[in-house]
């Protein structure tokens, strides 16, 4: 279809007409404040969202940072923020990224990657219970998983997907986190073929691939252990079966047209995608007997190591591959109304939650009539290879007109979900047995994800829900042409949600995760790093090894912070040319006293150095002269005098290597 004629086939094409008028809507409802906007606060909001000074939040809410490549950590009730965790882009402020030590993190088979869009967030789980070891990260862009370790809250592990393109449907976990799996967004040519075809070759040659990686049970390191090539379909976002359900793995599809171009239109063709259900339990059993084919990738394992404080990349060759087109029994494809993207499982692990983003309606499946339908072969052909079951024979029922554009749902194990549209900006309560409506709340504005804690595990912790706008308009103040996101807290205890708080996130929030805080804050946190166990190479764990060594052009630094001075803090005999790397050892041996490291003409970023850590600032000082260096981290009363000088003479000259503390004084007459 040339482009000159878009106009005269959107006029000749009803549904196209459809998706016109619900975006239209769309752009209405976010654009015009509700008159009841101001009612829908409820009278003790205040109280309920109060914490008081001294007190802790119930709950930590960990919230992807989207765009930002982050992951941020709140406070609910409060809304308040404790923390940004570096996971997929440089923090200059932590120096992730920027310190030798972590540079390897960021590493991927097409070399240091600094950025990357952060969509989802994943607590671990043991027999489908949060458990509050660990949380895991997706990014989007170039296709990674990240797993954050929860007694450091620092990103412990990042892992590169090969054959895939865009890794949004991830990372989503098996009930006891024996995977973490991740489906591709964007259907690409597998990596172990020939990429170099042209793009309207989609249908021939584009495939789409679902990782499953493995989590050890006590250190959590990630293994991809193999994957299963699919027809080339958009998946979208996916949830793993629990209870009864245990075992399968279900995934949400558009694009099942396999557009390649303006896919707003020639993607939304079909009134009717897929969910896609995998037995991952019989892949599993294929993988033992031989199955999987070895095909040559190339993909990052990234590592971080608590005793070194360092991180490692290895650089892995190999993918076990299993394909569904044939081995007719692991996937089977049910039809879904319309571009679903949100798919959901309740907590008895029987019921299926397909989120049409341009259906009218939900449709509920239920896990024991899809059992029966695949047993008795009641199929209406196949898609790709694979099975495609008769929806009704799927089907628990469909929740009739809750809203437009769903999205999300999520359970407060009473029975009940609660689904987010899009476009009628509002979140919904249901019966998932019943399929009766029951309440509804405007949100501000256009909500996409939301988040209950332990909403999608066997066992939710309710009380609240946190809905992730989209739009902000007239909730904050403005900062300019970009609006700040946007959360707002539901009071979910009582029959009717009641909105309790508004509070601004960083950008962008997707979809989050919530664990009481008690579960977390009291599963052997770190306090600080003991230098006894300090296995850097460079580590000085006194002031009497403190000491600056030449190699060559290199020159290394090994130096000691403590309140409220560096050793050594005179430098001289560096020479223009040469690599000056900074060790900096934080002697603190006590709980929250980082000291910071920064030198001037620097042109990456600071350290943030834990207590008894050692982190890595390399400096390649472009001039000749006296450049100071000071603790960026206020650490004490004389925090201002926590600073240093290094000498650069010109290349060749004579000036000594020498390096001093409290003893470089000015000559006395």
């Amino acid at each position: 279809m040339q482009y000159l004629n878009l106009t005269t086939y959107i006029m000749k094409n009803k549904f196209v007409q459809a998706i016109l008028v619900i975006a239209l809507g769309g752009a209405l409802v976010t654009s015009c404040k509700p008159k009841s906007s101001g009612d829908a606060v409820s009278g003790d909001a205040a109280e309920k969202a109060y914490v008081a000074p001294g007190k802790y939040d119930e709950f930590y809410n960990f919230v992807s940072g989207g765009f930002s490549g982050q992951l941020s950590v709140y406070g609910l009730p409060s809304g308040r923020l404790f923390r940004v965790i570096p996971v997929f882009s440089v923090d200059p402020e932590k120096g992730w990224g920027y310190s030798e030590e972590t540079k390897p993190m960021l590493n991927t088979s097409h070399g240091f990657v600094p950025w990357d869009d952060l969509h989802h967030t994943e607590m671990s789980q043991t027999n489908g219970e949060v458990d509050g070891r660990w949380v895991f990260g997706n990014a989007n862009n170039t296709p990674r998983i990240a797993r954050i370790d929860l007694k450091t809250f620092k990103t412990a592990e990042i892992i590169e997907l090969p054959n895939s393109g865009g890794n949004h449907s991830s990372p989503f976990i098996t009930e006891n986190t024996e995977y973490v799996v991740a489906g591709t967004r964007f259907s690409v040519p597998a990596d172990y073929s020939n990429g170099d075809v042209p793009i309207n070759t989609y249908k021939e040659n584009y495939k789409g691939h679902i990782s499953f990686v493995s989590v050890d049970k006590k250190s959590g390191e990630m293994d991809l252990a193999f994957q299963i090539v699919t027809p080339g379909v958009n998946f979208d976002l996916s949830h793993a079966g629990k209870g009864k359900s245990h075992g399968w793995f279900f995934f949400s599809c558009y694009n099942t047209e396999q557009a390649n171009t303006l896919l707003e239109v020639n993607a939304s063709q079909k009134d009717k995608d897929f969910i896609m259900a995998v037995n991952w339990k019989k892949a599993e059993e294929y993988i033992k007997a031989g199955k999987g084919k070895k095909q040559k990738v190339k993909y990052a394992h990234n590592t971080w190591d608590e005793h070194t404080h360092s991180a490692k990349s290895v650089m892995k060759d190999e993918v076990l591959v299993l394909d569904a087109s044939e081995l007719k029994d692991i996937c089977y494809m049910i039809p879904c109304p319309k571009s679903p993207h949100g798919c959901d499982v309740d907590p008895t692990g029987e019921f299926i939650v397909g989120s049409g983003k341009l259906a009218a309606l939900i449709p509920v499946f239920s896990f024991d009539k899809l059992q029966a339908a695949i047993k008795g072969k009641k199929f209406e052909g196949n898609y790709g290879g694979i099975p495609v079951v008769k929806y009704e024979a799927a089907l628990h029922g469909e929740v009739q007109k809750p809203g437009l554009g769903p999205l999300h749902t999520e359970f407060d194990g009473k029975g009940n979900a609660y689904t987010t549209f899009f476009v009628s900006s509002e979140v919904v309560k249901w019966d998932i047995k019943t399929l009766k409506v029951l309440d509804r709340v405007p949100t501000y504005y256009s909500v996409g994800h939301l988040c209950i804690p332990g909403g999608d595990s066997k066992k939710p912790f309710g009380k609240y829900l946190v809905a992730y706008n989209k739009i902000t308009k007239d909730r904050y103040l403005p900062t300019g042409p970009e609006l700040a996101q946007s959360a707002q807290i539901f009071d979910i205890s009582g029959d009717k949600m009641k909105l309790i708080l508004d509070f601004p996130t960083i950008g962008e929030p997707h979809y989050a995760q919530a664990a009481p805080a008690d579960l977390i804050r009291n599963n052997g946190q770190l306090k600080f790093y003991k230098l006894d166990d300090n296995k850097h190479p460079y580590a000085a764990k006194g002031e009497k090894e403190a000491k600056v060594v030449r190699e060559g052009n290199k020159v290394h630094v090994y130096m000691t912070s403590i309140r409220s001075h560096f050793a050594p803090d005179n430098i001289e005999g560096v020479f223009l040319g040469d690599e000056v790397y900074f060790h900096v050892t934080n002697l603190e041996q006590d709980w929250d006293v980082p000291h910071g490291f920064a030198v001037k003409g620097a042109n990456n970023g600071e350290l943030l150095i834990m207590p008894g850590e050692t982190t890595t600032l390399k400096w390649v000082p472009d001039r000749v002269g006296t450049f100071p260096f000071y603790c960026t981290d206020f650490c004490s009363a004389l925090h201002q005098e926590m600073q240093g000088y290094i000498r650069v003479s010109p290349k060749g000259s004579n000036v000594p290597l020498q390096f001093s503390l409290g003893t470089n004084l000015p000559a006395t007459k």
